[in-house]
């Protein structure tokens, strides 16, 4: 399936090459034009409309709030707006790209279609953002967050090499349980915590995350490593070089790792908003009494 996308243009393409050619990401020059709008739009949204719309539609919040608290709730804003899209467009590409759908495992390690490379772009420049978001406030998003930008980004542009350009597409739905997050912390902002909208939403939240993340997560990663270990023993015309299927894994990895980690402190979070406050020594006493 060819890119939906408008066709980038030559001279971006031109400019691009000797990159490409250099990083050995041959069909980045072709998606470059997604990227680099996507990094600039979700910067502009950071910026400029997070916090004018937040200071309308929460004016007796946001404009109180501390200096890192407000990075935190524009991230959150960009957040949102980035996994709603892309959602929406990877899903799409799933059902209809139908060269996708006939893949072999060589494909999938191999293989490229310009609509998983539009997604992979405007996936990439987020991520490109997000990395740079993470770096700049370190001290209020902390190193996990950075960690997670940085093998994120790097799963990303692999796929441009074009490699397991198939599951990078996949593991674009580990987003779909951004929004149900992003509303969980925005309702401790508003001051609804332990409400049932809380609760409906952390129950999506966890359903979602496991799902996605630790469910169906698990299940590609499963896939990916199996189509690369085929990849590995039948080298043929299309070895796969140890450093890339090494990078690749272990950057999966670690976002996998991470993912089960965040599972872990999600359940304690969501848990400890719905807890009963515990009785004072004297009122049991009276009610022993």
């Amino acid at each position: 399936m060819r890119d939906p996308f408008f066709r980038p243009p030559a001279s971006l393409v031109r400019a691009a090459e000797p990159l490409a050619q250099s990083l050995a990401l041959k069909t980045l020059p072709l998606h470059l034009h997604e990227i680099l709008p996507a990094f600039c739009i979700y910067e502009f949204i950071n910026r400029v409309v997070s916090p004018y719309v937040s200071a309308r539609l929460a004016s007796r919040v946001y404009p109180q709030l501390s200096r890192k608290t407000k990075i935190n709730w524009n991230v959150h804003f960009v957040s949102m707006v980035q996994s709603c899209f892309i959602n929406t467009l990877a899903l799409w590409v799933i059902y209809t790209d139908k060269e996708r759908m006939r893949m072999s495992w060589k494909e999938r390690v191999w293989g490229y279609t310009g609509a998983g490379g539009m997604v992979q772009g405007f996936a990439a420049g987020y991520f490109a953002w997000d990395l740079l978001a993470s770096s700049i406030d370190i001290d209020v998003h902390g190193w996990g967050a950075l960690a997670h930008a940085a093998s994120a980004l790097t799963v990303s542009m692999m796929g441009f090499r074009p490699f397991v350009n198939y599951y990078g597409l996949n593991f674009i739905l580990y987003e779909l349980s951004t929004p149900f997050l992003n509303i969980h912390w925005w309702l401790d902002k508003v001051g609804m915590t332990g409400s049932i909208l809380q609760l409906v939403n952390g129950i999506a939240l966890l359903t979602t995350f496991g799902g996605s993340r630790l469910v169906w997560g698990t299940y590609q990663n499963y896939r990916m490593y199996t189509d690369i270990w085929r990849a590995v023993q039948n080298p043929g015309e299309l070895p796969v070089p140890s450093w890339l299927a090494i990078a690749y894994l272990a950057s999966t990895t670690a976002l996998s790792g991470l993912n089960f980690y965040w599972f872990g402190k999600m359940v304690q979070t969501v848990a400890k908003r719905f807890e009963k406050p515990k009785e004072t020594k004297g009122k049991t006493d009276k009610k022993k009494q």
